[in-house]
């Protein structure tokens, strides 16, 4: 098989299955090595010893480009084909099947780890019909948010890959900061051009509850929000340690999400599980939409979509009531109004 397509595809089990960081970019840099080598180059390395000296190319990374230049499926690959077949969640596969897309992942643009097209193909590997981009506003610096030049640069791109006239359809968002005025970190004419608004808050997550209902009101009464993101903003696991939810009126909020037509993110992230349950009832209460998005910043984690299904069947939120259910007309249709 292709050794570089082999060492991405190791990368990405890798990144579903939580490994450490280092661990995953020491296979996509590997992959990064030998993209651009011609098949009788890169065997030509191998057989002379050259390729195991080339930076980003370790002992591991070796093992598996020659194992695919023999024409085999590497042995590290065939591994951990065989431990993916058992799903991440032990519920939730009925939920996960109706799910069309994903409205919020990240790219190497902010503080994703890949490019943009490699983004793509996981998302249609998994059997997405859409994919929303949604990288960082400028705001959050701390994750290289995109200013509206890079943004629109960003646009040019998304157009350029939906080019190629297939069935699957990347769209064009933003993961926008609603800021402490209540406020997006963004321009209305660049909002005005994007198919997906995902509006969250990153800073000052311990404001007073009163505070922060009003800020987060704000964001939700603006015309370009269709979804709210990582409502609470918690960690309950992970490598960032733990952090808890923000205090606000939920019932304010999620009556006002309903209102203006925005839906509440179900963040699959294992390290946030946001909304809590107790929460999710609130906003099924109020009448409110859903969106079960990843918030992938690599690859693999597009899969995370089987724990925010989990979350969802296990709280009884019907699936017509889930946005990313919808195909894809009826889900842009939903956002322009």
């Amino acid at each position: 098989m292709d050794a570089a397509a082999a060492l991405n595809e190791i990368a990405f089990w890798l990144e579903r299955e939580l490994a450490p960081s280092f661990k995953v970019q020491a296979f996509r840099r590997a992959a990064e090595t030998i993209a651009e080598l011609e098949p009788e180059e890169l065997a030509q390395l191998a057989r002379d010893g050259r390729l195991k000296r080339m930076k980003g190319i370790g002992n591991r990374s070796f093992e598996v480009i020659t194992q695919a230049l023999d024409g085999d499926v590497p042995a590290y690959l065939a591994d951990l084909r065989e431990r993916s077949k058992e799903a991440l969640t032990d519920s939730g596969s009925e939920l996960r099947a109706k799910l069309r897309g994903d409205l919020h992942s990240h790219s190497d643009w902010s503080d994703g780890g890949s490019p943009i097209p490699l983004m793509v193909e996981a998302a249609r590997a998994l059997g997405h019909e859409y994919l929303a981009l949604t990288d960082h506003s400028p705001n959050l610096k701390v994750a290289n948010g995109l200013s509206a030049e890079r943004l629109t640069d960003q646009l040019t791109v998304v157009d350029q890959i939906n080019d190629d006239g297939g069935a699957f359809r990347l769209l064009k968002g933003i993961e926008v900061d609603i800021l402490e005025d209540g406020t997006l970190d963004q321009s209305d004419e660049i909002l005005g051009r994007l198919d997906i608004v995902v509006a969250s808050i990153h800073s000052k997550l311990r404001s007073d509850r009163r505070t922060m209902t009003e800020r987060m009101l704000g964001g939700i009464r603006d015309p370009h929000t269709n979804v709210l993101g990582h409502c609470t903003g918690r960690l309950v696991q992970g490598s960032r340690g733990q952090r808890p939810q923000s205090e606000f009126d939920a019932r304010k909020v999620f009556a006002a999400c309903a209102e203006h037509n925005v839906a509440v993110e179900i963040n699959s992230r294992p390290e946030r599980q946001d909304p809590p349950d107790d929460l999710i009832q609130l906003a099924l209460d109020a009448g409110c939409l859903f969106s079960i998005d990843s918030d992938a910043h690599a690859p693999g984690q597009l899969d995370f979509l089987q724990y925010g299904a989990q979350r969802a069947e296990a709280n009884g939120v019907p699936p017509e009531r889930i946005i990313t259910t919808w195909p894809l007309e009826k889900l842009l249709d939903w956002a322009r109004s």
